[in-house]
């Protein structure tokens, strides 16, 4: 889907990490793999692993046989301290009953000094619809909220920015006038697939070059264990 090829593109783009066999690598929340396959396309050799609380999601991941995956929540993950380079984290912190402060400490205890945490969170309380009570989402976010998440957890160098920005406009619509009772998550059909992935993908290359977006449907930031 569109949606989820830009999502892995920016968390990719924030992660600023290099080099290959040497990394260590963990998805927190991997749900069916999806991100855990890209990850092993972009760094050939490297160390992977996912976690998900979910059974189902977990069982399905480790089928595609990607990486590594247990079962576990992110507020008390299974891994030594240091463990990992880089930690990503798509749409997670937003769930019902997951404890936002408590898993950012789980993060950063599992991050070798100079790891980062690379985290996907949807954008504005106001946008709460249908679609988060589907995939239960409890909260959505200001970039300043990420931001401050970020510091309080102990993290430097924080960075964030809003993405898909060109379609809000249909988000918002979408959101506020179709209320439905389903996740907007489906595939599309070919000619909406293109035409909605270029739109994204043009904002992927402003997020890799490092502009950011003033505002849009979701949020990637990503900070420093000193």
């Amino acid at each position: 889907m569109w949606w989820t090829r830009t999502l892995r593109r920016n968390l990719l783009a924030f992660a600023g990490i290099s080099g290959r066999g040497s990394l260590r690598l963990l998805d927190a929340g991997c749900g069916a793999g999806g991100l855990l396959a890209a990850l092993g396309r972009e760094f050939p050799g490297a160390q992977i692993a996912g976690i998900d609380r979910d059974f189902l999601a977990a069982s399905l991941a480790r089928e595609c046989g990607a990486a590594p995956v247990a079962q576990a929540e992110i507020e008390r993950l299974p891994f030594r301290d240091g463990s990992f380079d880089a930690v990503f984290s798509a749409d997670v912190l937003c769930h019902r009953g997951v404890d936002q402060d408590r898993a950012l400490a789980e993060i950063r205890r599992c991050l070798k000094p100079g790891g980062r945490a690379v985290l996907n969170l949807p954008a504005y309380q106001w946008l709460y619809s249908a679609h988060d009570r589907a995939v239960d989402n409890a909260r959505r976010y200001r970039i300043g909220e990420v931001r401050l998440l970020l510091r309080q957890a102990g993290f430097a160098k924080v960075r964030a920015t809003y993405w898909n920005t060109l379609l809000f406009p249909l988000m918002v619509t979408r959101r506020k006038l179709c209320r439905g009772t389903r996740s907007e998550v489906a595939l599309l059909p070919a000619p909406a697939e293109f035409l909605l992935g270029a739109a994204a993908s043009l904002e992927s290359r402003a997020v890799s070059w490092g502009l950011r977006l003033p505002f849009g449907g979701s949020i990637v930031a990503a900070g420093l264990r000193p």
